[in-house]
């Protein structure tokens, strides 16, 4: 009998409205806590100018995608258009936590809550929040990506997520950058059992 000493990793869940922060602090934790890594998910979409198979995710034709769903091989997907498929590839993440990796998602609320009943008590689901749908229209009209069609449809979608965030096992609230990267950062580090 083979016996490893690595101890699996654990994972990490984030999940915010569009504009909160989220992939900000994801950056964060990142940058300043060792044995992370980020979840690359699978998609059917063609590939961006730019994007890297299994750097940016892991491209997929919509025929092999659904074999893959038939399968059972994703933790998580979503026909987020039609014929437009995102998901995360379930061997993706065990070979990482096998390797003693933590594995950080960055999904959306259905996603996330999905990852964590698989997943119980070996993941974290944290929702980041906005302290208001005022600051978030602030914010998204700041960035000055999106004409108001968009943000108002932003701003819906946000008012229906944050209904999810009791179901999160820790909810921050994004009002001073440095502030939630702090109390995040310790939120973790105890999750992870690290000093």
């Amino acid at each position: 009998m083979s016996q490893t000493n690595t101890p699996k990793g654990k994972l990490l869940i984030f999940s915010a409205p569009s504009g909160s922060g989220k992939t900000t602090l994801v950056k964060h934790l990142l940058q300043n806590i060792d044995k992370l890594t980020f979840s690359v998910s699978a998609t059917s979409r063609p590939p961006r100018t730019g994007e890297i198979d299994g750097k940016d995710y892991y491209f997929l034709s919509a025929t092999n995608f659904q074999k893959k769903i038939e399968a059972s091989a994703f933790l998580e997907w979503e026909e987020v258009y039609p014929g437009v498929f995102y998901g995360t590839l379930l061997s993706q993440i065990e070979q990482k936590r096998t390797a003693g990796l933590h594995v950080i998602f960055d999904v959306d609320v259905v996603g996330g809550l999905n990852i964590k009943r698989f997943y119980g008590a070996e993941a974290l689901a944290v929702f980041v929040q906005v302290p208001s749908l005022e600051i978030l229209a602030q914010r998204l009209n700041q960035r000055g990506t999106d004409d108001a069609e968009s943000i108002q449809k932003r701003l819906e979608k946000a008012a229906y997520e944050t209904a999810f965030a009791p179901q999160f096992d820790y909810v921050i609230i994004n009002d001073k950058l440095e502030n939630a990267q702090r109390e995040l950062e310790a939120v973790v580090r105890q999750f992870l059992e690290l000093k």
